[in-house]
């Protein structure tokens, strides 16, 4: 299982707004459309690591 950070969060009316939409569209939480956006910006510039075949990430 993926090991989760809780941390508060401040953010614009507008954004969250936008997020909220955005997240209602793909059926998702506010939370999970975040980190969804927050991977795929990670991914497209090589800032994240990539995750193994077997989808253990913990490095056994």
């Amino acid at each position: 299982m993926v090991e989760r950070k809780a941390f508060p969060l401040r953010i614009a009316k507008d954004v969250f707004d936008a997020m909220q939409r955005w997240a209602d569209d793909d059926l998702r939480s506010v939370n999970a459309q975040i980190e969804f956006v927050l991977r795929d910006a990670l991914n497209r510039r090589g800032r994240l690591k990539p995750k193994k075949e077997d989808g253990n990430d913990d490095g056994a």
